[in-house]
């Protein structure tokens, strides 16, 4: 594994060599003497056992010495944990939300993302929140992890020192699209990082990862494909191609009842899901209320009536 390109990851690297190094130590030293013990005390030589009466020295540093490892390596790691838990002043705050299954970024600017874009050398605020179940922001080349949990808001800082793209997982199981939860963090020079924030260019190799506002970018941005399909084959939720203008039998208030699948419905199932629940499907969809702008939902709209 290569090293970590964090200040935060740098600590960590450091503290897992300090206590794996006395790992090593102990056990080489066991193995050692456990040898010695073998050949100085084997049978043929020792034909007959004997009682051993008691080494108080021996008996007082075997005793003491671990204690006092263990508190080192305590004394180490807790210096790391400290650290993280002192967010700079001057931090560039970023607010991420998890949500099933996609995470999404918003910088102080009112720029949102998919990808979690990142200023080279600069310490970096996530305030962390979910909108339905707890999820877990994972960045491995970073070093950091902290879950986002719904209604708390999380804290969680790093300095990237490595410019690069890498990957952000979701390390908490939130269901069955939870291994589709996967975007990227992207750490870019000042000048690119402040090209990006003010709309001047994408984040470099990201593309991919940052799609369009069109309706279908929208569906892979929100994390809508993740449940629904657009090729005719149900997953967790219904398929969305073919669907306008269609009757469906949905769930309304506990009874059933056959609805038309217009402009209004599709509307309605994105800011309010539970008000009617296609049957045969679980009532587990997010409410987007809040989380999507007008102009989003009329273009995924306009997305779905074209899906023939």
């Amino acid at each position: 594994m290569s090293g970590a390109v964090s200040n935060l990851g740098k600590n960590t690297d450091a503290t897992f060599i300090v206590i794996i190094g006395i790992c090593a130590a102990l056990f080489a030293l066991i193995i050692a003497l456990t040898a010695y013990f073998t050949l100085k005390y084997r049978r043929n030589k020792h034909p007959l056992a004997q009682d051993i009466e008691g080494h108080f020295f021996l008996e007082t540093t075997w005793t003491v010495l671990p204690v006092i490892l263990v508190m080192f390596m305590f004394y180490y790691g807790w210096l790391g944990y400290e650290k993280r838990r002192e967010v700079p002043e001057d931090a560039y705050t970023i607010k991420a939300f998890g949500q099933m299954w996609v995470w999404s970024f918003e910088y102080g600017n009112g720029m949102q993302a998919s990808t979690l874009n990142l200023p080279l050398g600069r310490p970096v605020k996530l305030i962390l929140n979910s909108r339905d179940m707890i999820h877990s922001l994972y960045i491995p080349a970073f070093r950091v992890k902290q879950d986002a949990v719904p209604g708390m808001e999380r804290v969680l800082w790093f300095t990237p020192e490595v410019a690069g793209t890498y990957d952000l997982f979701c390390a908490e199981y939130c269901g069955t699209g939870h291994s589709r939860m996967i975007t990227k963090a992207v750490v870019m020079n000042d000048e690119e990082f402040k090209a990006w924030s003010e709309g001047k260019t994408e984040a470099p190799a990201a593309q991919e990862a940052a799609p369009s506002l069109s309706g279908e970018g929208l569906l892979k941005a929100k994390g809508c494909t993740a449940c629904h399909t657009t090729d005719g084959k149900p997953l967790v939720g219904p398929t969305l191609k073919g669907i306008f203008g269609t009757k469906v039998r949905v769930t309304t208030g506990g009874k059933e009842r056959e609805v038309t699948v217009d402009e209004e419905y599709l509307r309605r199932s994105e800011l309010e899901p539970a008000s009617d629940v296609v049957v045969g499907f679980p009532p587990i969809m997010p409410p987007q209320k809040g989380v999507l702008k007008e102009e989003e939902i009329d273009a995924i709209v306009d997305y779905i009536k074209g899906l023939k």
